[in-house]
């Protein structure tokens, strides 16, 4: 029989007696935060020892993806493939190149050695491009996983799996003639006991179908991703790992031989409960119209598959301070009042109860922080305890008119001019705070000259700088500049989303000739800060940072002067060429605005994507893979639990409200330009879009989100979209009564949630376009996890994202759809929204549009958008500088 073959340096035979291939994730930029901060910094070498720890670990393929809106994917694969083909303990297992992206997958597999998997290929994008990328894997000897996906869509029942599977393994062994043992479908796994009847037979169409495919293609090979089949059950693990269990029990029985499975998340099929296994597997087979329902009541009653805890309360009998230092490691508010009392009744003065016996505690808490024992979600918790005994100690401190708390340092917080953005700035407080460090926290939106002045004024020790959207990136080397300008020598701190090491050596730190900094996360803050300040070793931590930056500025503009670029003529001349016929264009079924003023936030709840939650605690890991992580898992499990209470009460009690705008018009490019029409053909507004200027490979275009649209010059009326939602009313004020209350840990939860609400509307309202007001998408039927992946048809991009940085874009979508005056959402001078739980973007529907990064731009592409824009060139190259070449 035919036999798949994989290598690296070594052969891997697939057999049917291999049962599972377990293939190593963490090479994975959108699943490691490790490795994605080790790549960006360009520390190979140590993104090296994650690889090897991953084949030390049992790993038989290695999965490597770089896809990252702030990465050059393509550049990054190719070194880090080349990497690994130096390092034999490592090169020995077989890869597999992962990408949503043709040209990153191409440029992975030309400097692969030995036989990898390709992940993936399908007939989304019609047989032409299916048959021109399955020839390509084949000339360069991989294997392929083909998705059960095609121009219609998803493959959501056993026929239209079968239709894709036969129609795909025809094209790649006839026309191709692709070997049939190098194929691997991946034949979607959706959830089951969803109470929607049309769901009944997801799993069994699944078994059905992969036992079609080994009888009728016995040489190829099934795959899927199995924690989806239990998506209807997170919370409860116990239900989800006997769900996993039970399914992966009948399709390796039906054929299955890959799958991607968490196996924390896993128990033995012959272990799961008689009475529990029965119902599963009536559900998973459709044995019986009450399936389902009988298994959400047992559920219901199973709450997570443990037994009920009984709070100990031994350590009660403690010491005060093991009582205290246990209070503030476990994150325990409930006696806190009585153990500050019996401390303050030990002391001579209230102000030492902080000073020895919640300092002793904070300083456990800063070790266990510090050695990765304890983690962020925690640490704020502690905070949260801290605060209450300060509060209660401080009436008997003002009593005694003793106000001289002593510090480790002061440092000054502030978000910069034009951006809203502040939970990670709230999160760097927290911890300093913990760690006995005096915060000046001067709130959002914060002026330079404010900042210098407070900072000069509070004799600050340290400045913070925070910013989330693009143009804060350029406000921060504003206030670098004054304070050189000023004489200053505060350290200068630096963090946020959009900030990068990079650009803060190449830029900031250009402007000013003191340190500067850049903290990537939460957990480094304390660290630097404590090296700042240190007598010892201050000078030192400043030298090496400053020759760092140095370095890095250097080889930045050493590579930045190697890369070649294109004119503008050139490169609008290599344009994407795309078909515009009445197959790809679709009429809006309702063209113009429409508005929505509350929408059901129980409904967005079931779009979150939980995973950008677990990042902003600085939790990382896909969701819910994250909840069984051997390092983070617990605590992942503890902070899932308080999030889902809280938004349980934020829905409840309508805490937020949800408001929408968006609208559908005729539209047709100029050149660069989209202009945007009313129904009568008159021009309503023009949006601006920038092309790609890098030199490509042949036959590879350089591509503009106008592109995506058909030219006026074809006669033919093609259509855009735009949009914003927001969550945010309603949040800043819970958020400030929590704060106010000495609970940090839930004021910061609760903008994590809203910022997760505005994310779920706009893919929920995407979902609606795409199927019901637009209506290219009718018959959609994705789930959560396809949606997430952005498996849909037509794209959502974002003005100040990869593909269009140009936040001044926003302005126009404001006039198109008057946002403030229908749903009150505003614009910054730096053109941040208001609330900051909003989001806007553009809606396209072209088949082949697609998502991209623009990189980097010249001089001479600024000058035309200048012009086209109607603003100086000075003004231009603000907003665009980040993307300047």
């Amino acid at each position: 029989m035919k036999q798949l073959r994989l290598s690296g340096l070594e052969a891997l035979l697939v057999t049917p007696q291999s049962n599972f291939i377990n293939v190593g994730e963490r090479t994975n930029v959108a699943g490691s935060k490790k490795f994605l901060r080790l790549i960006k910094e360009g520390n190979y070498a140590e993104a090296l020892d994650i690889a090897r720890d991953q084949v030390e670990g049992g790993a038989q393929v290695l999965d490597v993806n770089m896809d990252d809106g702030l990465l050059d994917g393509k550049e990054a694969m190719v070194t880090f493939l080349n990497l690994i083909a130096s390092e034999p303990d490592i090169a020995r297992i077989p890869i597999m190149v992962d990408s949503s992206k043709w040209e990153i997958l191409e440029a992975g597999l030309q400097v692969l050695q030995g036989k990898g998997i390709v992940n993936s290929i399908s007939l989304k994008g019609g047989e032409e491009e299916f048959i021109r990328q399955a020839k390509l894997v084949k000339r360069y000897g991989a294997a392929v996983i083909v998705m059960a996906f095609d121009e219609a869509g998803q493959a959501d029942n056993y026929k239209r799996r079968i239709e894709i599977v036969k129609r795909s393994y025809d094209i790649l062994t006839q026309v191709v003639k692709f070997k049939e043992e190098d194929i691997i479908f991946d034949l979607n796994i959706f959830p089951v006991a969803t109470g929607l009847d049309e769901h009944r037979r997801n799993a069994l169409d699944f078994f059905e179908a992969t036992a079609w495919v080994k009888q009728n293609y016995p040489a190829t090979h099934v795959s899927g991703g199995v924690s989806n089949v239990s998506f209807s059950f997170r919370g409860n693990d116990s239900i989800r790992e006997a769900m996993h269990a039970v399914f992966l029990y009948h399709g390796i029985k039906a054929g299955m031989e890959m799958g991607i499975v968490n196996p924390t998340l896993l128990t033995v099929y012959d272990e799961v409960p008689k009475d529990l296994l029965e119902l599963i597997e009536d559900v998973m087979l459709d044995r019986n119209e009450e399936a389902t329902e009988k298994l959400i009541q047992y559920a219901e009653q199973h709450k997570g598959g443990k037994k009920e805890k009984t709070e100990n309360l031994a350590w009660r009998e403690l010491p005060v301070q093991e009582r205290i230092t246990h209070a503030l490691v476990n994150g325990i508010d409930k006696f806190v009042d009585e153990d500050a009392e019996a401390a303050r009744n030990l002391v001579s003065k209230p102000l030492e109860v902080i000073e020895v016996f919640l300092m002793n505690g904070m300083n456990v808490v800063g070790d266990l922080f510090g050695s990765g024992k304890m983690f962020l979600p925690q640490v704020v918790k502690s905070a949260r305890v801290m605060k209450k005994a300060v509060a209660y100690l401080q009436p008997y401190i003002e009593a005694e008119k003793d106000k001289s708390r002593p510090s480790a340092g002061k440092v000054l917080m502030a978000t910069v001019k034009g951006d809203v953005h502040d939970i990670g700035k709230n999160i760097v407080s927290v911890v300093l705070a913990c760690n006995n460090y005096e915060i000046v926290d001067l709130g959002i939106m914060v002026p330079a000259e404010k900042i210098l002045e407070r900072a000069i004024a509070e004799q600050a020790d340290i400045i913070g700088l925070s910013g989330l959207i693009t143009p804060s990136l350029d406000e921060m080397v504003h206030v670098a500049a004054e304070m050189e300008r000023l004489n200053l020598n505060i350290p200068l701190m630096i963090g946020g989303a959009t900030t990068s090491k990079v650009h803060t050596a190449v830029k900031i730190d250009a402007k000013y000739s003191e340190l500067v900094v850049h903290v990537n996360d939460a957990s480094r803050a304390v660290a630097v800060v404590s090296n700042i300040l240190s007598k010892e070793n201050g000078g030192d931590f400043k030298s090496n940072i400053k020759a760092d930056n140095a370095h890095v500025r250097e080889v930045f503009l050493k590579n930045v002067n190697q890369k070649e670029y294109l004119s503008l003529e050139q490169a609008r001349a290599n344009a994407l060429q795309l078909e515009f016929t009445a197959n790809n264009i679709v009429r809006p079924v309702q063209l113009g605005v429409q508005v929505i003023q509350e929408q059901d936030l129980g409904v967005l709840a079931e779009n979150i994507d939980w995973s950008p939650f677990f990042r902003s605690w600085d939790l990382h890991g896909k969701f819910p893979d994250i909840l069984e992580d051997e390092v983070v898992g617990k605590q992942a499990k503890e902070l899932y639990a308080d999030a889902l209470s809280l938004l349980n009460k934020i829905i409840t009690e309508k805490w937020f409200t949800a408001k929408a705008v968006f609208g559908l018009f005729p539209a047709n490019t100029v050149g660069d330009d989209i202009e945007v029409y009313d129904e009568q053909g008159n021009t309503q507004q023009v949006f601006l879009t920038l092309r790609q200027q890098s030199k490509k490979a042949a036959k590879i275009p350089n591509i503009a989100l106008s592109d995506f649209i058909a030219p006026k010059t074809s006669g033919t009326t093609d259509y855009v979209g735009c949009f914003c939602v927001t969550a945010g009313f309603g949040a800043d004020e819970k958020a400030k009564a929590f704060a106010d209350a000495h609970d940090d840990y839930n004021a910061i939860m609760v903008k994590a949630l809203a910022d997760r609400f505005a994310e779920a509307y706009a893919e929920f309202l995407h979902t609606e376009v795409r199927k019901k007001y637009w209506g290219y998408a009718i018959d959609e039927t994705l789930g959560l996890e396809d949606i997430i992946k952005e498996q849909y048809k037509g794209i959502r991009p974002a003005p100040g994202y990869p593909a269009c940085p140009d936040h001044l874009e926003k302005s126009t979508i404001w006039k198109l759809l008057s946002v403030k005056e229908n749903i009150g959402v505003e614009l910054t001078e730096s053109l941040a929204m208001w609330p900051a739980a909003s989001v806007s973007g553009y809606y396209f529907a072209h088949p082949d549009s697609k998502y991209f990064g623009l990189g980097r731009i010249t001089e001479e592409q600024v000058d035309d958008y200048a012009k086209r824009r109607g603003i100086s060139k000075e003004s231009a190259l603000q907003w665009l500088a980040p993307n300047l070449a």
